[in-house]
């Protein structure tokens, strides 16, 4: 449990217990006490490396007992499950071969809440293409917000860069934690409309988000005068009222969560495996899922997933390895393989796995396992533009927006960003506005058969009308905001906008300088490629569960909801298998 219900269960007060410890350990500890309270064990051996300070809580009673238990904890944090990271590896031969009850592909945004929850009951294999996030300050320090943006290579990087057939340049995460890692950090919920289209239990999802808000998000404590400028900017613009701090999705001006604590450290969705039994889950790293592997099941005429062919990732693609679902009595898998490998990812292994349109696979020598024609479909990325605003050259530090406005019936998102375009530490701030509901839609194909690299995207920005309208009011509405007093008077001068007022040559604008707000989803759409359940249709032991299943953006940013979605599907599934087993009791006592 976290350490300030410990107090609790102790019978103290945080507060005061907070300053008694802050008194008794003195200087030895790096922070504020009341966010070591809130700390891992791991995080605590980071903060209080050795244990000189223990003389100085004499006297102090039972609170020197719990600090010497916390610091127990942190050089013996296996004792307690749920309270240390999982056994991590890139060795692919430790893994070569194994059984789980689970497979989950991509320890992302949504894969990573996804794994500690089935922990609970069941073996899991998380499989990352990237490393591990958390020796890597470019990663974790708020201070080099951006940069991993702006450092990319093919096969290595934390970002992994691709151009869609549109021309604009995108990110992939290629990390643990996904996205989660590398984005502005900005975290607001779906709105409650959304949850109601989905069909989703509200009162899970409310369970489901506040699980992850306790572990990786936080108020803002204050306003940077950066953010303060940009909430100012957004009322003068008319974006009404204001609503203060809120997790929820709500049209005007409001504050909201962040993944960066008091500290300006980041939390990622691969903290939320301290959650889970860590005894449950091997992390394998650095290692790039090739295809599913199927048997076929002639009974059910459905073909059957049997497990993973995988690849190091910087290693050949002619040398692969194989894990396996564990098998029941009857030699039928337990659990399923999951696809958590999101937007670009998922539809991508399908493909290779032979699941897609079968002219499309069969044009790169892939056997059809199954002819599912809305893989990589009805593809979707929010329209984007971005006005790029000089900073004061005092005002280097990268900031994340802690301010949104939402505005024209949650069509219009606009946040503030400060953010680096290179790696010689030059920020330029910027406001950034995005088009919520766009009717036009792309595909994903195949551009080869290597799992590591990008296939083709289309989203077809713009292609409909409606939306090129649209466009033209949001483009008014940023230059609103940017040309505001707030911002000028931060700037320290009037802001140079070069962008044209005449509606008709706006509608030119939009087309050459439309950008991405990196919040593309679709591919495996409900209905057409998974069902409600999310598992895919025709297929036996294969899920998706990312933001490749989403219809739309949800929210302000979709970070919240894939969080939510990947603990709130996990629950459903152990519920499910709770059931299986119920009904199989009951048909042989």
């Amino acid at each position: 449990m976290p350490h300030q219900y410990l107090i609790r269960d102790m019978g103290w007060d945080v507060r005061e217990a907070s300053g008694e410890i802050q008194d008794a350990i003195g200087d030895h500890v790096s922070g504020n006490v009341q966010q070591l309270i809130n700390l891992s064990p791991m995080e605590w051996k980071m903060n209080i490396p050795e244990m000189e300070f223990l003389p100085n809580i004499h006297g102090h009673g039972l609170l020197a007992a719990f600090i010497f238990l916390l610091v127990s904890l942190s050089q013996s944090s296996s004792l307690i499950q749920g309270k240390s990271l999982p056994y991590m590896t890139s060795n692919v031969e430790e893994v070569s071969g194994k059984s789980f009850d689970y497979i989950i592909v991509g320890g992302g945004t949504a894969g990573c809440p996804l794994a500690a929850t089935l922990s609970e009951k069941f073996s899991v294999l998380l499989i990352e293409r990237g490393g591990s996030p958390y020796e890597n300050p470019m990663i974790m320090d708020k201070k080099y917000l951006g940069f991993p943006f702006v450092q990319t290579d093919e096969f290595f990087s934390v970002a992994q860069r691709f151009f869609s057939k549109d021309g604009v340049p995108n990110l992939r995460g290629r990390v643990l934690g996904g996205s989660s890692a590398i984005n502005a950090g900005f975290y607001s919920r779906a709105s409650a409309e959304f949850i109601k289209r989905v069909g989703w239990d509200e009162r899970l999802v409310k369970e489901a988000y506040e699980w992850a808000e306790s572990k990786v998000v936080f108020k803002p404590h204050e306003l940077t005068k950066w953010n303060s400028a940009v909430k100012f900017a957004l009322l003068e613009a008319g974006i009404l009222p204001y609503n203060g701090f809120s997790w929820e999705h709500i049209e005007g001006t409001k504050i909201g969560g962040t993944v960066f604590d008091a500290n300006r450290k980041r939390h990622i969705s691969a903290d939320l495996l301290e959650r889970g039994n860590s005894s449950n889950i091997v992390v394998l790293l650095n290692a790039t899922v090739k295809n599913v592997i199927f048997q076929s099941n002639a009974k059910e005429n459905k073909s059957l997933v049997r497990g993973i062919r995988f690849l190091k990732s910087n290693g050949s693609i002619n040398q692969t390895y194989e894990a396996y679902l564990s098998e029941l009595e009857n030699s039928s898998p337990r659990g399923d393989v999951i696809l958590s490998a999101g937007a670009i990812g998922s539809p991508h292994i399908l493909l290779l796995s032979g699941i897609g349109p079968k002219g499309h696979l069969e044009n790169f020598s892939i056997q059809p396992v199954l002819d599912l024609k809305g893989v990589g479909q009805d593809m979707q990325d929010n329209p984007a533009f971005p006005l790029i605003l000089n900073t004061k050259p005092e005002y280097r530090l990268p900031e994340s927006p802690q301010v949104v406005g939402i505005a024209k019936g949650f069509k219009f998102i606009v946040e503030g960003f400060v953010l680096p375009v290179s790696l010689n530490a030059t920020t330029l701030a910027r406001i950034s506005i995005k088009f919520a509901f766009p009717e036009s839609k792309g595909k994903l194909q195949l551009n080869n058969t290597d799992p590591r690299q990008n296939p083709v995207v289309e989203f077809n920005y713009l292609a409909e009308e409606k939306d090129l309208k649209e466009c033209v009011k949001m483009v008014q509405l940023v230059k609103k905001v940017s040309r505001s007093t707030s911002i000028a008077r931060f700037l320290g001068t009037e802001p140079r906008i070069n962008v044209t007022s005449d509606p008709n040559e706006l509608r030119n604008f939009c087309k050459k300088n439309v950008r991405t707000y990196y919040h593309y989803h679709g591919g495996c759409s409900i209905g057409s490629v998974i069902d409600k359940d999310y598992r895919v249709i025709g297929v036996k032991g294969l899920r998706v569960i990312d933001g490749s299943t989403l219809s739309e953006s949800p929210g302000t940013n979709p970070m919240a909801t894939l969080l939510m979605l990947g603990r709130y599907q996990g629950i459903k599934i152990l519920k499910e298998m709770e059931n299986a087993s119920a009904f199989v009791t009951q048909q042989h006592p």
